[in-house]
């Protein structure tokens, strides 16, 4: 068995809890408001824009070659990603600017704290886990949930540039994410990335349990 595999083993539990969370599967089914899923993108815009920030961090830590041009593959992927956020707030009628200048929910904020920690004080391959849960997310979710929200709450496509692309670039990128684990040789930063991940699935979904569940017709 490869490590990918291993992983994704290894978290099988946490990643099927995180999907049984409320505020998902009403936005897989297209039952949440405008309300709800501009919450969504403001704590979304709140996580994504740290995560050049936290992919550049974690190569100051990297020493070795070839993962420090993996990290270079995703920092060039990852660049500009919040401000697609911004625009599609706009679309909806949202103050992208508000949204800029505001703060995140507590539990965004200890999410991207988290990162951080582990990035800075521990392990930075750890980071991967984070990698998992984000991208492997979109892969599942992302491009349901936004075909369902646009069609209950008849927004225009360019109010879901983000949950798309992230949606059909996350396949890509997830292939990619297997090539990358496979190579991670050393038992800490194995158990790193397992580790990270597991926590990584409580800690976004705590973020989905902190939205608002306001219904279509909010």
């Amino acid at each position: 068995m490869n490590f990918n595999d291993t992983l994704l083993e290894a978290t099988t539990a946490a990643r099927t809890e995180f999907l049984t969370i409320p505020f998902l599967r009403e936005g897989a089914s297209g039952q949440l408001g405008l309300q709800s899923y501009l919450a969504f993108l403001t704590e979304a815009y709140h996580h994504v824009k740290e995560t050049t920030p936290l992919l550049m961090a974690a190569g100051l830590r990297c020493e070795t070659p070839w993962l420090l041009k993996a990290l270079a593959h995703y920092i060039v992927e990852e660049v500009g990603h919040e401000e697609w956020i911004l625009s599609d707030i706009a679309a909806c009628g949202g103050d992208a600017d508000a949204v800029r200048d505001g703060q995140p929910r507590p539990a965004t904020e200890l999410m991207v704290a988290y990162a951080y920690y582990n990035v800075l004080r521990k392990n930075p391959v750890g980071l991967f886990g984070m990698v998992l849960v984000l991208e492997g997310t979109s892969v599942s979710l992302a491009c349901a949930a936004a075909d369902a929200i646009q069609k209950s709450l008849k927004l225009p496509d360019t109010a879901f540039s983000y949950l798309r692309s992230h949606g059909t670039l996350d396949i890509e990128h997830m292939a990619h994410f297997a090539n990358v684990v496979n190579r991670l040789d050393q038992p800490n930063d194995q158990a790193a990335v397992i580790h990270c991940a597991n926590q990584f699935y409580r800690l976004y979904g705590d973020i989905f349990r902190s939205l608002p569940m306001e219904g279509t017709l909010s």
